[in-house]
């Protein structure tokens, strides 16, 4: 399996991608440049920058906001980057986000090697394969404590990594093998609110790099990281599904299946808070109560009650229903600093509504979990009208699809609203050159002021 895996991505061209896998590319690398940009300026983009500055005195790669670094380097500072604001994409059967991790790697090393646009929306398309199809592979099982963008796509950032190095199918192993080694992420850090969210995808980016480094250099690593004995699938899976990672390989590209995030929160989340926009006309001003019916791996990550610091209520699905409710969105301001203290949420509306919610699990939609993300909401009025509304996928994704008009306005509000309208500019231009780009290693060095 692992063989069949790297023969694939060592021998793709650009010409296997259909029109349509190409177009699903680039709307994936515009997503991602937006979440990339404006989260680079955030504390934890600025600490991992400075400790990507330590790492090596090379300037291969561009570190947005912040000059340029080595390959490793940048994929690690522009990797953390791109998760911290939780607008990056997702995956509903890896429940994996895949741009955070694989883009900076590709980027990073495609301007090290001056690859061609063409190379690196190649790369990008088989990373996010590699990725995809591990995650879906190990879950939901996995879910349990493993969080899969630091897992599963950390194959993800070596398979895009190693195809533009023009590693041979021997060596794609060995880079496959590498980086199944390294793969890590424990969710434990969700009790905390900590920073390590955004490391997983930062150090899946660099250890994907690393992994090719080392293949192209000659290290050798295990040759069935896949499906050996003490392998990927059997230490991290107690329900693993094999078949996943090689079905429809090479006809099938898991990119058309991306989800596009609307919201600045947990995925988790998403569902209930688009059935509660759908019913908001009809309940403002009147609401009593709000229950929220869930799926149960989701519910373990957004349960949080009453947040009291951003972080957290980007993970309540209470929080987020209530300020979707009361406010009619849930964007980077609903989680600004000044909306939580000690006591948790200090706006008064969007607070006493977090109080009358409740939160359940149920069985029948953890059955559907993880090809759909469903759930139900119920809103009780003051008059003893209840509003009901229901759904499987947010908006976002292919089920319930966004234009990709939506996704450039997305874009330019993420990083106009940090940068400013001439930044928008440079990048839209640089974008729009992807493709057709002879070397990559000056398409995104000058998008920031």
């Amino acid at each position: 399996m692992t063989r069949q895996l790297a023969g694939f991505l060592a021998a793709a061209r650009f010409e296997d991608l259909s029109p349509e896998t190409v177009e699903h590319t680039q709307r994936a690398v515009l997503d991602w440049l937006g979440s990339a940009l404006a989260g680079s300026i955030e504390p934890p983009a600025r600490m991992a920058q400075g400790v990507a500055a330590g790492l090596g005195t090379s300037n291969d790669a561009t570190v947005f906001s912040a000059g340029r670094r080595s390959a490793a380097g940048a994929a690690f500072a522009n990797g953390v980057a791109s998760h911290i604001l939780e607008f990056d994409d997702v995956h509903k059967g890896s429940t994996l986000h895949p741009a955070a991790p694989v883009i900076p790697a590709v980027l990073a090393v495609a301007e090290r090697e001056h690859a061609s646009g063409r190379d690196f929306l190649l790369a990008v398309a088989l990373g996010y394969d590699a990725a995809l199809r591990i995650g879906e592979a190990v879950n939901p099982s996995h879910y349990r404590f493993w969080h899969p963008t630091g897992t599963a796509a950390t194959f993800g950032a070596a398979a895009a990594a190693g195809r533009l190095v023009k590693l041979t199918p021997e060596q794609m192993v060995d880079a496959l093998g590498s980086a199944g080694t390294q793969a890590a992420g424990l969710w434990e850090f969700n009790a905390d609110g900590a920073m390590s969210k955004h490391l997983h995808p930062g150090k899946a980016a660099m250890n994907g790099v690393l992994a090719a480094d080392l293949a192209r250099a000659g290290f050798t690593s295990a040759t069935r990281i896949l499906e050996g004995e003490r392998g990927f699938l059997r230490a991290m899976s107690t329900s693993c599904n094999a078949s996943a990672i090689t079905a429809g390989l090479g006809t099938h590209w898991k990119i058309a299946e991306n989800c596009y995030k609307l919201h600045a929160c947990c995925g988790h989340t998403h569902t209930a808070i688009d059935a509660a926009l759908e019913l908001r006309s009809s309940a403002l001003g009147r609401i009593a109560a709000v229950r929220i019916a869930t799926y149960g791996p989701g519910f373990e990550i957004v349960r949080e009650p009453n947040p009291r610091t951003p972080y957290q209520a980007k993970f309540s699905i209470a929080y987020c229903v209530a300020a979707a409710l009361v406010e009619g969105r849930v964007g980077l301001a609903q989680f600004s600093a000044d909306r939580f203290g000690a006591k948790g949420v200090r706006d008064p509306a969007v607070g006493a509504l977090v109080r009358h919610t409740t939160v359940t699990v149920a069985d029948d939609l953890t059955a559907r979990y993880p090809a759909a993300w469903p759930a139900r909401i119920e809103i009780a009025l003051h008059d003893g009208t209840v509003l009901r509304g229901a759904a499987d996928y947010p908006r976002g994704n292919p089920e319930n699809p966004v234009s990709t008009v939506a996704l450039e306005d997305k874009f330019a509000a993420l990083a106009g609203g940090r940068f400013g309208a001439d930044a928008v500019a440079r990048a839209t231009a640089a974008l729009s050159a992807i493709r057709d780009a002879e070397d990559m290693a000056g398409v995104f060095c000058d998008v920031l002021p």
